[in-house]
């Protein structure tokens, strides 16, 4: 991404500079098919969640209390397995390109869903959801391809809150379509009748649409997505005025001939290369190889690390947010202590949720998506470029305690004012949440040294996520558990608070240096890079006047 600071031989630094900015204008017109494909994995893993449950009772396993056991372990098996091969992916993507990775992610995923919808066991739908976290390495991947994308540092809030943004569409879109269909003979007898295969296999419905769509992004990403890899671009063309045509070689060549710059006669054929020639050349292998381990060595600098913690201890207690929400709302108010006798709710009291009904928590949640909506397209774009990308990050991560301290407050709340408290609580999340995600990513590529090791940054990024996707859920039920056992539920959301504030300590550990490799690169390597700045500015704000 930085080579438009480079020397190229052969090309002007103004043909460089309109190379590039015929670069920014075609990842503008990519960037929605990456969104399209993106919408795979939030559908893939969140289409299950309301059918879970009673997947893992029509397989009778076990005791009927230990449903909830193994409906945790169908959903956290596509986040494990995602980890394990989130990193595989993103290097494999550093070689064969993005495009190849993105578009077999897709189909790893389409036909783990169809083996879900057909399984008749647990093992098998277990297997299946782990085949497609194992085949799906879309998260890094795409993240690293909107990295390339985007040559400009203004334009990239905008361009990474675009990801975040089709991820709540696919948080909205997977659940509808595994709540609704799901179980179709149920629902509609007339149209499913018994003995249909739909009646045999209730949940292929659900998972069949969702391949259905699946499909229909792959179809749209192999016509439509162009490959980002910076190594596998094509040459850039020079411009109309630089046109050389057929004669000109012809014309260079004889009037080199004329005047030979070496012995040509024969029987110096085959000695034009000296021992110093070589020698120079044994150089230049050694220096490359040195360049190339250096560039290994600074890859997992300081920076890129910090910046991985910071996503993967935020990732951790967001999902804590998410999978105790609808615990908590649906959950029975108990005012009982243990005793028989009745008290008021505290902080340390607070035994039960908030007793609402499954209709109730299924509007909130729809409300919650539209939140997280309005925040993604229009506050985070504005909110990054009034404060700044890393002033922004400091703050969010910051102020996320409170996200998690004031939910245990709502059974404080009287029931009549309990629906504005609830989207109070949600729209200050989705305010900090959905703004921190978005500005990660940004700052993992900035510290990232390399674009050609973007792909491997990603890709270990996202198997951090992924890994904390799936303890989060497991630790903060046992915590809610715990929690009604001693009549103090919030111990589970006080248990986020504290993965909050390790966050919030983490972050001002990281060490701040805006990209001073490159920068220096760009500034002292060669002084093309600093005469032509200006003239790059001047192209890119004509073309954004057009």
């Amino acid at each position: 991404m930085f080579t438009g600071c480079m020397p190229n031989r052969g090309m002007s630094a103004e043909e460089v500079i309109e190379g590039w900015s015929e670069r920014a204008r075609g990842g503008e017109k990519t960037q929605p098919w990456h969104a399209i494909v993106r919408l795979a994995e939030p559908i893939a893993l969140t289409s299950i969640f309301p059918y879970a449950w009673a997947l893992v009772k029509k397989f009778q396993i076990g005791n009927q209390e230990d449903a909830s056991f193994y409906a945790g372990l169908l959903i956290s098996s596509f986040s494990l397995a995602e980890a394990l091969m989130g990193m595989y992916w993103g290097g494999l993507s550093d070689r064969i390109g993005r495009k190849p990775v993105l578009m077999l992610g897709c189909l790893g995923t389409m036909f783990s869903m169809i083996m879900v919808g057909f399984a008749s066991n647990i093992w098998i739908a277990l297997l299946g959801r782990a085949i497609g976290g194992l085949l799906n390495g879309n998260i890094g991947v795409i993240q690293t391809m909107v990295g390339e994308l985007v040559t400009k540092p203004e334009h990239e809030p905008r361009a990474f809150a675009v990801m975040p943004f089709v991820w709540s569409i696919g948080t909205i879109i997977g659940p509808c379509i595994g709540g609704t269909f799901a179980n179709p003979h149920g629902t509609w007898p007339g149209v499913f009748p018994k003995g249909s295969l739909f009646h045999d296999f209730p949940y292929l419905l659900p998972n069949l649409l969702c391949a259905i769509l699946l499909l229909i992004s792959i179809a749209l990403g192999f016509f439509l997505l162009e490959e980002t890899h910076p190594d596998m671009q094509p040459r850039m063309l020079l411009p109309a005025d630089t046109y050389v045509s057929e004669e000109t070689p012809l014309i260079e060549t004889s009037d080199a001939m004329k005047r030979p710059a070496v012995d040509l006669r024969a029987e110096t054929y085959g000695t034009l290369r000296s021992c110093h020639d070589e020698h120079e050349q044994d150089k230049l292998a050694n220096l490359a190889t040195r360049e190339k381990d250096g560039l290994l060595t600074k890859v997992w600098n300081p920076q890129v690390v910090g910046f991985i913690v910071a996503l993967s201890i935020f990732t951790y207690h967001s999902m804590t947010y998410d999978h105790l929400m609808p615990i908590f709302f649906e959950d029975e108010r108990r005012v009982d202590n243990g005793d028989g006798a009745t008290s008021l709710p505290s902080i340390f009291n607070s035994a039960g949720g908030l007793g609402l009904s499954l209709c109730d928590v299924g509007m909130i949640m729809a409300v919650n998506g539209i939140i997280a909506l309005f925040v993604q397209a229009v506050i985070f774009p504005i909110a990054a470029e009034r404060v700044g990308v890393y002033k922004l990050f400091l703050i969010v991560t910051a102020l996320h305690p409170i996200v998690y301290a004031i939910v245990p407050l709502l059974l404080l709340v009287p029931a009549a004012l309990i629906f504005p408290a609830i989207y109070t609580c949600l729209a200050v999340r989705n305010m900090l949440s959905i703004t921190l995600y978005p500005l990660l990513l940004i700052l993992i590529k900035e510290a990232t040294p390399s674009p050609s090791a973007l792909g491997k940054v990603n890709g270990l990024a996202a198997s951090a996520g992924a890994a904390c996707r799936m303890i989060a859920p497991p630790v903060a039920g046992y915590l809610y558990t715990y929690g009604s056992t001693i009549n103090c539920t919030a111990i589970a959301w006080y248990g986020s608070v504290v993965a909050a504030i390790m966050g919030s300590v983490q972050c001002f550990c990281v060490p701040r240096r805006h990209n001073a490799d490159k920068s220096e690169e760009c500034a002292t390597a060669t002084s093309p890079c600093s005469e032509y700045a200006p003239m790059r500015s001047e192209v890119s704000d004509e073309e954004e006047r057009r």
